[in-house]
């Protein structure tokens, strides 16, 4: 017909049943994705290490959120919800066909008039009605499995109450990418003292390498983070660098673009460094080319062992999937407000976006070619 592209659209933006249709579609193919993504993670998911080498360090994107929420078994809880996603993919794709073959229903026409109409109070009743069983669903989950469902703040707003509201996409892409960057990472902060310091895990001193910063990494960079520094295989523990009066040191983060000036090197101050906790508790080092290399390795935050060989890892850090869950999201946001900056335009100015004079309504059949 050469319509520009935002003409073309007219077809489906002036026919309810079959912008329902898309839009069905769509939850379709997102629900099919999200189910086959969660199988093709369940097959390539190593979980020896859970404490160095978690799944969010392979690049898992769907399952470590199937685990927040509690469902942490195999077969029956991970393959159930990602089977219970396709299952739901396919229906939506037989009612995304339905409704672009049976386009021309009652509640798109008044029964007094016979001319094209919006029945509201139905079709807003049919949008609660599905949501309602969602939350009926998720209701009877969470009494049969209660460890489906966990005592989290962020978590608390889903409650199935709630869950209408969630599906509001604007908003819920807003808060989820929000809280996935913010407040539901749960690191550890920099106040752990020196002599407590043989007594932290391995997976608490890991939280405090930089290489696990979503933000630190490059964000389109292909690959796990294990791609990038490697997988980690041990930590070393925790180094305190004293001179050679005792007074403890502190080595400067590696700030950007912020120059470093030294009066002093370590070889005119003495340094040391003493390791607290991990594979070297106890063990002190004077040399100073051994305590250079530490103290660069230092500006990292913890001192971890990382194997770049297995993956033949590049050394270059890699973005987190909270990184990469909070960018997709805020993305989604912009494309959702100026989605919905565009249909208030379209209505508001509908003949200069269809290109159809107003006066001329009577004289246009849509659907019609």
């Amino acid at each position: 017909m050469g319509l520009p592209w935002y003409r073309v659209h007219t077809v489906v933006l002036n026919d309810p049943g079959r912008l329902i249709s898309v839009h069905v579609m769509h939850t379709a193919l997102v629900a099919g994705w999200a189910g086959s993504m969660a199988l093709y993670e369940l097959a390539v998911f190593d979980p020896s290490d859970p404490a160095l080498d978690p799944m969010w360090r392979q690049g898992m994107f769907v399952i470590p959120f199937m685990t927040r929420l509690g469902i942490t078994n195999s077969w029956g809880r991970y393959e159930g919800v990602a089977g219970a996603h396709i299952v739901f993919s396919g229906l939506c794709f037989l009612a995304s066909i339905w409704h672009w073959v049976y386009w021309d229903l009652e509640i798109f026409s008044d029964e007094r008039t016979g001319k094209p109409s919006l029945d509201l109070p139905k079709i807003f009743g049919i949008h609660y009605l599905f949501p309602e069983w969602l939350a009926l669903a998720y209701s009877i989950l969470v009494s049969v499995r209660p460890n489906v469902y966990t005592k989290d703040y962020v978590w608390v707003i889903l409650k199935p109450f709630f869950l209408v509201v969630s599906l509001l996409s604007f908003f819920a892409a807003f808060v989820v990418a929000g809280t996935m960057w913010y407040v539901s990472a749960g690191l550890a902060e920099n106040k752990i003292l020196s002599e407590a310091s043989s007594k932290i895990p391995e997976k608490l001193a890991f939280y405090d390498y930089i290489g696990n910063n979503p933000a630190k990494g490059g964000l389109f960079r292909a690959g796990s983070m294990d791609n990038g520094d490697g997988i980690a295989v041990g930590w070393l523990g925790h180094p305190i660098f004293r001179d050679k009066d005792g007074h403890e040191l502190f080595v400067r983060p590696d700030f950007p673009f912020r120059r470093a000036e030294s009066k002093y090197s370590v070889e005119q101050v003495g340094v040391s460094v003493e390791f607290y906790g991990g594979e070297l508790n106890g063990v002190s080092y004077s040399d100073p080319a051994t305590v250079k290399k530490y103290a660069r390795r230092t500006q990292l935050g913890e001192i971890f062992e990382l194997d770049r060989a297995t993956l033949k890892s590049d050394g270059v850090f890699r973005s987190s999937p909270r990184g990469w869950f909070t960018f997709g999201h805020a993305s989604c946001v912009l494309l959702f407000f100026f989605g919905r900056i565009w249909h208030g335009a379209r209505t508001l100015f509908r003949d200069v976006f269809a290109g159809i004079d107003p006066d001329l309504d009577a004289q246009v059949e849509f659907e019609a070619f």
